[in-house]
């Protein structure tokens, strides 16, 4: 069986993402990030679906990010909430430089345990115009790990990046979990809940959620 490092944030995309892995065949090892997120009810949920798709074993690294701040969901900067941003202009919910650095834990956590793929569960259809979310940036940190890994100066190591979501679009996404049979009651998405521990359903997060589910013709469990 090969091995696999699986981002899993507890969100809709990476949980599908997890699925996904574990269709393939691969023993999953689920990798998730305390990383000072306003949102950190993600992590339960990461968890949760991490056991429940029998992962090999989970790990949440602990990095605060919030010591740098630059982002809605690291700082005391409010989370935008009906946004009209028509993805050209980067959004203040990007976290700087936050793909890089968990991928680079994933690579760091791949080597050690020989994986074979690191699964990450990027859009660059419903992205909501994060630059670490496209193509370009996923094969540039490819060319990064061949050299800046033992194994890939050697030329025993190819390792892959898989991104299986990322040409799909959110209803593209939710039909393929739906298919795999993931329970979205168990993900959770929303960057700024309620004191209540409710999604807000108006941040973008939420919007693209909500869309998705709309255009698959599904009903989001979490709004039942």
């Amino acid at each position: 069986m090969t091995k696999a490092i699986v981002l899993t944030s507890g969100g809709l995309d990476s949980t599908t993402c997890l699925a996904i892995a574990r269709d393939a065949g691969h023993e999953i090892y689920a990798l998730s990030f305390d990383y000072g997120q306003r949102h950190a009810l993600e992590l339960a949920m990461a968890k949760r679906q991490a056991e429940m798709m029998g992962a090999k074993k989970h790990v949440i690294a602990k990095i605060d990010l919030r010591e740098f701040g630059g982002s809605a969901l690291t700082s005391d900067i409010n989370v935008p909430k009906n946004s009209t941003n028509n993805q050209e202009l980067i959004p203040i919910t990007y976290v700087p430089a936050r793909n890089t650095i968990f991928l680079s834990f994933a690579l760091g956590w791949a080597e050690v345990v020989d994986a074979d793929a690191i699964y990450i569960g990027v859009s660059s259809v419903d992205y909501s115009g994060y630059p670490d979310c496209r193509p370009e940036f996923i094969q540039a940190f490819v060319d990064l790990a061949k050299l800046a890994t033992k194994g890939g100066v050697e030329g025993s190591w190819n390792l892959r990046i898989e991104t299986p979501l990322i040409a799909l679009s959110k209803a593209d996404t939710v039909l393929a979990g739906h298919k795999l049979g993931v329970d979205y009651a168990q993900t959770w998405s929303c960057y700024d809940p309620t004191p209540a521990g409710k999604p807000c359903g108006a941040c973008d997060s939420c919007v693209l959620r909500a869309k998705g589910f709309a255009e698959a013709g599904l009903r989001d469990p979490l709004l039942s």
